[in-house]
């Protein structure tokens, strides 16, 4: 029998193993949960909201459902949620002053597939508030903290996420990645994160960032647990205009410890200037694992493109959230300004006092951007540039299978470091915006430890490609003990 007292530490399918042969119960298991929760997120800080009573009651549900013999891998297994997919019933924020109290009266397509599958919603993350930063600091209500280091940020946006499912507070968590934010915090909190490709998981009841770089992924302890997540997210939704209309695969097939032949390109403008010596040598011999375990790997594949990504999508996904925030106006829901003399005053001082600086900050680059006599010169000439980006991408897919970089050029750095420099915030993501730009699908996960703090390697596949980067990403793990390693919390 399992103790009670670490079943928050089991991973999603090991919890799947015991629940389904009835040596635990999805009550013991949410009770578990919860108990954390309650114990070090005064520390963590990682959620927005708590469903203790929705959990209890799903927990029930969910034993009903298994001895019925009607369980999926997921059934009973606790789950957070990032504060921008909406919940029917329970509020949603984005934290944000903006949304603050607001509840919606629909579900999110990827978390509903959760619930249908039996998964037990214990809470909903903290983040940068619309999904806009990589520490999560830019929360209007609080910052999360690192579970390995509380003095340093856990990542962004999707921080509470990746800070849950390591401090165990959660076994899975979803979060949404427009720029590195799935990937980025599971490097910063030592956990396995995907960024599927654009329109394998449906962004429908996703508030919108930057429409053409949102996409919605897993958080997990394992490769395993991300690849069971990502089979019951994934799919054609036809309520999402983008969503890919294609049979999904079974990912937990490619859980397969063979890379023999894998073609593995190491991007060398990656590894330059910026980049931590220590998280280079780092990721450079999680590469060295990979080609002993019987990978082709290339050491100098060169992405001459990789310099403009982040200028483009400082203009792209700033444009387009000057454009999806435009329906914040105080008027149908959420904050409103009290005390106008018109409706015109009444939405300025809304924005003014419903917004954080970042926010503003985002919107009034994507306003510039679009403005008349601008356009061609910046919109207009990053679609191009982003054109040139992805045909670069699709052409070292003909030569690779995978690309491995370093999912972030730096360890997680301290609260308060960047938060009066947003250009070295900017360029804490300068390893996973190109694949936002591209499109395609990549994984990140923990390679190694300096001086305690948690390092990941990202692996990136062509479009379409998941299930190529989680056999890569499930060879290495399988080779090594870093996914094992729990922060000493509580």
């Amino acid at each position: 029998m399992t103790s009670s007292n670490n079943l928050h530490h089991l991973s999603a399918s090991e919890a799947g193993r015991l629940l389904t042969a009835g040596e635990i119960s999805a009550i013991e298991l949410t009770e578990a949960v919860l108990s954390r929760i309650e114990a070090v997120e005064p520390q963590v800080r990682g959620l927005v909201t708590v469903t203790a009573e929705q959990a209890r009651q799903a927990a029930q549900e969910a034993d009903k459902r298994i001895r019925e013999g009607n369980a999926t891998p997921l059934t009973g297994v606790p789950l957070v949620l990032k504060d921008n997919m909406c919940t029917a019933g329970i509020s949603t924020t984005c934290s944000s002053r903006m949304l603050e109290g607001f509840v919606p009266p629909y579900t999110a397509t990827a978390a509903q597939k959760l619930l249908d599958a039996g998964a037990v919603l214990v809470g909903k993350s903290n983040m940068d508030e619309f999904a806009m930063g990589s520490s999560t600091e830019n929360s209007a209500f609080f910052p999360t903290h690192n579970p390995w280091d509380s003095g340093r940020v856990p990542g962004g946006s999707s921080g509470g996420s990746a800070a849950t499912v390591a401090a165990g507070e959660t076994l899975i968590a979803l979060g949404s990645d427009t720029g590195g934010s799935i990937r980025q915090p599971a490097s910063f909190c030592g956990v396995v994160g995907i960024k599927p490709t654009y329109g394998t998981v449906s962004r429908y009841g996703l508030i919108a960032f930057a429409s053409s770089l949102d996409q919605i992924g897993p958080l997990a302890s394992n490769v395993t647990d991300a690849a069971l997540t990502l089979n019951a997210i994934s799919g054609y939704d036809a309520m999402d205009s983008t969503s890919i209309n294609r049979e999904s695969p079974d990912y937990s097939r490619a859980l397969v410890p063979d890379v023999r032949g894998m073609k593995i390109g190491v991007v060398k403008e990656m590894f330059g200037e910026g980049v931590e010596p220590q998280v280079r040598d780092t990721v450079l011999e999680a590469a060295r694992v990979l080609e002993q375990a019987g990978a082709i790997v290339d050491w100098e594949v060169s992405l001459s493109l990789t310099e403009y990504a982040l200028p483009v999508y400082y203009i792209l996904a700033p444009s387009e959230a000057s454009s999806n925030l435009a329906r914040y106006d105080g008027v149908k829901y959420g904050y409103s300004w009290d005390g106008a003399a018109d409706m015109w005053e009444g939405m300025e001082r809304t924005r003014q006092h419903g917004f954080g600086p970042e926010v503003k900050r985002r919107i009034l680059l994507g306003a510039y951007a679009l403005s008349s006599g601008y356009y061609d010169a910046y919109y207009r000439k990053a679609q191009q540039v982003r054109t040139l980006i992805r045909r670069e991408y699709e052409d070292a897919f003909t030569r690779f299978d995978v690309l491995l970089t370093p999912t972030s050029p730096t360890l997680p750095f301290g609260l308060g470091e960047r938060t009066n420099d947003p250009l070295a915030m900017y360029l804490a993501d300068i390893c996973t915006i190109p694949v936002n730009i591209a499109g395609v699908p990549a994984i990140s996960l923990p390679c190694g430890f300096v001086d305690g703090l948690p390092v990941g390697l990202q692996l990136i596949g062509p479009s379409l490609g998941e299930e190529t980067i989680i056999r890569a990403a499930y060879t290495y793990e399988q080779a090594t003990d870093w996914h094992g390693m729990r922060p000493e919390l509580g």
